[in-house]
């Protein structure tokens, strides 16, 4: 309950046609104050007051954004009885006027959003684009993950092992290398993330038991493996049946040096190639497909595959 005093000064504030006019603007969207000169075409300085006053009396909240001021209605025991005021002065040419206005300041912003998506079209992935990185693009995706038992087959630099452990129940991250595991315990545990097993091991011979996970990982992996075939069939007897595999490598190159800079066992697989291995294995519901293209020379492309280990047939 409020005072005497307090609803004196709030009448006050309302005992001016602009700052209804303000209010009835805020109570549909937020604005800001350049905004609100243009729609009601007054002087900055005299919106800026009569803010300041709808503020005080605590009918509007301001928030900064960058450094810029917006502003909007507070909703609250008052807006009830706020809106019938309002409603019943509606079709005022006022606040005719301020809704023309408003159209016509939401439908500028939409041309001007158009106009510059459309010049930017053509070189979109050239710009400056705050916000979008891979990482940032995986980690939505992986969102859309259900919860359950993951592996990761040859973790990297553990990126793509953290994140699987934001979404899932569990993780068993399996690397040849001591180091890897080590060092991705080390990332965990400071991100506060326990649900992570690191286990040694090599591809084509997991120290895993048969049956036990939902999804099983092979992400720019496989390719180290000294039979790739014999990792496959690996990753199959480790899913559960109805388990899925999902796999990411390079696609067939020539670039030789990688073989001892950086230990890569093979020149990458063809579509075909990886396609017969994994229906070979028993994997169901096969897809190879061309993922991306480094921009970066030698432009290596990469390949996506997934199947899935077949659930067992109901019984008659």
């Amino acid at each position: 309950m409020i005072g005497l005093a307090d609803t004196t000064r709030l009448m006050r504030a309302l005992g001016d046609e602009t700052r209804l006019r303000l209010l009835r603007l805020l109570g549909q969207r937020e604005l800001g104050v350049s905004e609100l000169v243009e729609i009601l075409n007054l002087a900055q300085s005299r919106i800026s007051a009569h803010l300041a006053l709808l503020k005080e009396v605590g009918l509007v909240s301001d928030r900064r954004l960058g450094r810029r001021s917006i502003y909007e209605r507070v909703r609250g025991p008052i807006d009830t009885w706020l809106e019938g005021v309002l409603e019943a002065s509606g079709g005022s040419p006022e606040f005719e006027a301020d809704r023309l206005g408003l159209l016509a300041l939401e439908e500028r912003q939409r041309q001007e959003a158009r106009s510059y998506f459309d010049r930017v079209a053509a070189t979109f992935g050239e710009q400056i684009l705050p916000g979008r990185t891979w990482e940032g693009l995986c980690r939505a995706l992986l969102c859309l993950l259900p919860r359950g038992r993951y592996v990761d087959l040859g973790i990297g630099d553990g990126l793509l092992t953290l994140m699987l452990a934001e979404v899932a129940e569990s993780v068993t991250a399996v690397d040849l290398s001591p180091e890897m595991l080590a060092q991705l315990s080390q990332r965990a545990q400071r991100a506060g993330l326990a649900n992570i097993e690191a286990v040694r091991g090599e591809l084509d011979r997991l120290p895993l038991p048969d049956g036990s996970f939902d999804v099983a990982v092979l992400s720019q992996a496989l390719h180290h493996a000294e039979e790739p075939r014999q990792a496959l069939r690996e990753a199959w007897r480790i899913l559960r049946p109805g388990g899925r595999l999902l796999l990411i490598d390079l696609a067939s190159h020539a670039e030789e040096w990688v073989r001892e800079k950086l230990q890569h066992r093979h020149l990458g697989f063809s579509e075909p190639q990886l396609s017969a291995w994994m229906a070979e294995v028993g994997f169901e519901g096969v897809r190879v497909q061309r993922a991306a293209r480094d921009p970066h020379p030698p432009h290596f492309l990469s390949l996506v595959a997934i199947g899935q280990r077949p659930s067992p047939s109901p019984r008659p």
